[in-house]
């Protein structure tokens, strides 16, 4: 059991919804929309899906199954099954990665919070073209004050919920968040399937053309099934490490990667047929949510309501995941270092805030980040290719080797299973983490690796 201090999730339920809030993120509702467009529509969905359920749910188990059985951090979770070896220092690099993607990701969250208010007051609405929509989100990113201060807030928001504590703040918020996002999700989809014109954006997203499949969009789909799932930086250990251990843990992550599949293609089924409702091109690229739809809300019948709740849905998802990232550097310096909850929360969110200064000020507030003191690259896209591509990779493809060769998969069953409950195909489970997922994981850290083409 773990202590009462470290905290606990209430039950199953609690845990899914705070897992599946961690999955659930930009990476479902910004990512993979404009993702998809960008590869083709149905022939990415299709890999994208294969890779979920082939190499995405082996990874979180083998995540959970080392949280639950050491009930630590990552650090300690591997000091914890080998002592006195280098492992640890994987569980490190997990908490750094945390916490880096911490500091840029609140700022891409910061301007879904400028969004919110915008389509509350209508200015979001208002803009009719590209060219209208571009400059506002120009003059958004390029605002060295305002953009700082919504990475801030963000942070802020996170914060607040993390220092309540693991059953009191972060399941708590997942129990109220969650719903809310599901059934707003759910209603906009309904209302956008049903727009003139949706079937196209329907067949886009749902019809495969394998012409479209090259190595580029097998690098996507993987890309986005590792980042969409929160995998390789720890924080299905972090979570796995206060699930009760009398529940069903196999059944347990298995509905979480359903859970945040379905929320990615929910996102889907409502900005393609809007997208193809309003004629606009669907390969948007990462503008796609901020640039290109605020001109499809304002062609679409009660386009103010759809852009109210489309950018509730951006805020609330990536809440939901930020809250993971701090608690994974949280729970390092209240397990490792014994600091209280209360002061690793504040100094934690503190140093994040600090570190997302330069990522905000990247997208044309100061020129210095813009091209990261000359390397030609802006300092946001530097710290998701580091951290988000390299580090995320490594970090999954290593973990892959230690649950298949190092710990073992046996060792690895034993803990899921410990509450009685078995796991489906476990023997399948094995082959996938010792042979299927290392492979695949190290074929395309190569390949983004020598080709510089990244998720």
């Amino acid at each position: 059991m773990a202590s009462a201090s470290r905290g606990q999730w209430s039950g199953k339920f609690g845990f899914i919804l705070a897992a599946a809030g961690s999955a659930i993120g930009l990476g479902n509702i910004w990512r993979f929309p404009y993702t998809a467009g960008e590869n083709g529509g149905g022939a990415f969905v299709l890999i994208y899906l294969v890779f979920v359920f082939a190499i995405g749910v082996p990874v979180v188990l083998s995540e959970l199954a080392i949280g639950r059985k050491t009930e630590r951090n990552p650090v300690g979770a591997f000091k914890a099954l080998v002592p006195g070896t280098m492992w640890p220092w994987l569980g490190g690099l997990g908490i750094m990665t945390g916490f880096a993607i911490l500091s840029f990701y609140a700022v891409i969250a910061g301007w879904t919070l400028s969004y919110l208010y915008g389509a509350i007051f209508g200015t979001v609405g208002d803009v009719t073209t590209a060219a209208e929509s571009g400059a506002v989100f120009s003059a958004l990113i390029g605002d060295a004050w305002l953009a700082p201060v919504l990475s801030f807030a963000f942070i802020l928001l996170t914060a607040i919920v993390v220092r309540g504590g693991v059953s009191s703040g972060i399941e708590k918020a997942s129990k109220i968040l969650m719903p809310v996002l599901f059934v707003v999700l759910a209603i906009m989809a309904v209302r956008s399937v049903t727009l003139p014109g949706a079937h196209e954006g329907l067949e886009y997203l749902f019809k495969p053309d394998f012409s479209k499949i090259t190595i580029g969009v097998v690098v996507a789909a993987l890309g986005q099934a590792l980042f969409s799932l929160s995998l390789g930086m720890g924080a299905m250990i972090t979570y796995g490490s206060y699930f009760p251990e009398k529940e069903n843990l196999p059944q347990a992550g298995v509905i979480v990667a359903i859970f945040d599949t379905s929320i990615a293609l929910l996102a889907g089924l409502i900005i393609f047929p809007a997208l193809f409702s309003a004629g606009v091109d669907p390969n948007g690229g990462p503008g796609l949510v901020f640039v290109v739809l605020p001109t499809v809300f304002s062609q679409l019948p009660a386009g103010h309501l759809f852009a109210i709740g489309f950018y509730a849905l951006l805020s609330i998802a990536a809440l939901t995941s930020t809250i993971s990232l701090l608690e994974v550097v949280v729970s390092y310096f209240v397990d490792e270092k014994h600091w209280s909850r209360e002061k690793a929360t504040w100094l934690l969110a503190l140093g994040a805030s600090i570190f997302a200064i330069p990522s905000a000020l990247s997208q044309g507030a100061v020129d210095f980040f813009t091209t990261t003191g000359g390397l030609g690259i802006d300092f946001l896209t530097l710290q998701n290719n580091i951290w988000g591509n390299y580090s995320l990779s490594f970090g999954a493809l290593m973990l892959c080797v230690f649950v298949g060769w190092k710990w073992g998969v046996p060792a690895a069953l034993a803990s899921l299973e410990s509450s009685g409950h078995k796991l489906p195909a476990s023997a399948l489970f094995g082959f996938l983490v010792r042979y299927v997922c290392p492979v695949a994981v190290g074929i395309i850290l190569v390949y983004i690796v020598i080709t510089q083409q990244y998720f």
